[in-house]
């Protein structure tokens, strides 16, 4: 039999980092992830984080952001080795939810001098107007071309979610407008 060893979205061993000037772009392999839709007529299942429209929310076990109506995306920090669909699935039975870990690349940036390198970024990035994508804001935007999810974490914090397929591409695209960003 195949000795099968766990790759990340980019190809690797381990999770690539790099910094560029005040930012760290880091590819992040532990967040478990499951979509949640409510049903018609569906009730939205207590204890879940569940944001409105462009909203991103942490809670104790679990963070979610908004997909559109009655959808959201469930993240599990640091769980992407778990079962994160059936855990979800017990909370909202009622709910349809779908096991999503392993179709999304995720991309942390992080900023060692506060929100304007994040915002900077952002503009070079994705048509999104920065100054309203404000921490806790999560929104659907082109990235080049793809379509990614943007979370905006914190005020020095933000996410890059896109399809795992185009992991290099999203990299390439983020690393290049850092390197820009510190070049400036």
């Amino acid at each position: 039999m195949t000795d099968l060893s766990p790759m990340t979205a980019l190809g690797a061993a381990t999770a690539r980092v790099e910094v560029f000037g005040p930012l760290t772009v880091a590819e992040e392999t532990g967040l478990g992830l499951a979509s949640l839709a409510l049903r018609r007529g569906g009730a939205a299942p207590a204890g879940l984080p569940l944001p409105g429209p462009g909203g991103w929310q942490a809670g104790e076990t679990y963070c979610a952001f908004w997909t559109g109506p009655d959808q959201w995306m469930i993240e599990a920090p640091g769980r992407a080795e778990a079962d994160i669909a059936a855990e979800v699935k017990r909370a909202a039975p009622a709910a349809s939810v779908t096991e999503q870990t392993d179709a999304w690349a995720v991309f942390e940036i992080t900023s060692a001098a506060g929100g304007g390198p994040i915002r900077a970024l952002l503009s070079k990035l994705v048509n999104v107007d920065v100054q309203t994508l404000e921490s806790g804001a999560a929104t659907r935007t082109g990235l080049e071309h793809m379509s990614v999810f943007v979370i905006r974490r914190a005020e020095d914090r933000l996410a890059v979610l896109g399809m795992r397929s185009a992991a290099g591409t999203i990299w390439h695209a983020l690393a290049a407008a850092a390197a820009r960003i510190e070049g400036n």
